[in-house]
């Protein structure tokens, strides 16, 4: 009777403490416009800098290269953010949750609560998606940089986020060169359902709309990486952007030192 007790007690400290230490584990946290958690991190003082990840992974793949500490190093703050539906930031399951730039709208809020009137962003693989919408949508944004991207997300109809949307939705079976991103998904513990909605409600971004962006931007990617496009057609669209090559595919390349490099140099120059 003393051992059942004891369990007892056990799970019941458990059961109280484990949520907290999540909860501690997910701050900072800002609240947005519809409610909706968003993480966040913040490194450094100086000039901001926006960091927005890709698809699958969240803020922590910033983690794993080289970019952080070498904006912080050259006196750059980094503000490095869970998107809604990844890493510590909520996962609301509603397609209105996704839709109308709602992950847009996070980032400007959180911004806006962090009191840079005047920002840097770099986004890489869909975070340079989601930069492209940016410019277009936020006057504050000084630079930005581009990464991993050509110009096929420029149209609406891409076959590829389509090929995404669905089989994330349970219709992979129908494609299965993207078994791999699903068993990663599922792996790192990324929510399926939510990926697919990204994918639904990814904004589009006109190559008209890109020509009128005089923001400086970098446009940088691998030299082994066409994912998404060929790079050099991107930087072609814009009036006032510079291009960077550097070694690596489209997996790698965000982690090496050169991409940091090109990164500081280009937001230093601008």
């Amino acid at each position: 009777m003393k051992k059942v007790i004891i369990h007892f007690l056990l799970v019941l400290v458990f059961c109280v403490y484990a949520p907290l230490g999540f909860a501690q584990e997910r701050q900072p946290l800002f609240k947005s416009f519809d409610g909706t958690q968003i993480h966040y991190e913040v490194q450094g003082k100086g000039r901001p800098v926006l960091l927005l990840h890709g698809f699958i992974v969240n803020s922590t793949m910033w983690k794993r290269g080289a970019l952080i500490t070498s904006l912080v190093e050259a006196g750059f703050e980094v503000i490095n953010v869970d998107l809604r539906g990844n890493g510590l930031s909520d996962r609301p399951h509603a397609l209105s949750a996704y839709e109308n730039d709602a992950e847009l709208k996070d980032v400007i809020a959180l911004m806006k609560h962090l009191g840079h009137t005047k920002y840097d962003v770099v986004g890489y693989s869909r975070g340079a998606i989601l930069v492209a919408r940016l410019l277009t949508i936020d006057k504050n944004i000084k630079a930005a940089v581009m990464g991993g991207m050509g110009t096929d997300f420029t149209n609406p109809q891409w076959a590829r986020r389509k090929m995404f949307e669905e089989a994330f939705a349970g219709k992979a079976h129908l494609y299965p060169e993207t078994q791999g991103a699903i068993n990663y998904a599922k792996t790192s513990g990324a929510d399926t359902l939510v990926m697919s909605l990204l994918q639904k409600f990814q904004p589009v971004t006109t190559q008209k709309q890109l020509k009128k962006v005089k923001k400086p931007v970098l446009v940088i990617a691998g030299d082994e990486d066409k994912d998404n496009g060929n790079a050099a057609d991107l930087a072609k669209l814009f009036p006032n952007a510079t291009l960077s090559i550097v070694k690596g595919n489209h997996n790698n390349t965000a982690a090496t030192p050169a991409f940091a490099e090109s990164i500081v140099k280009f937001l230093k120059e601008n």
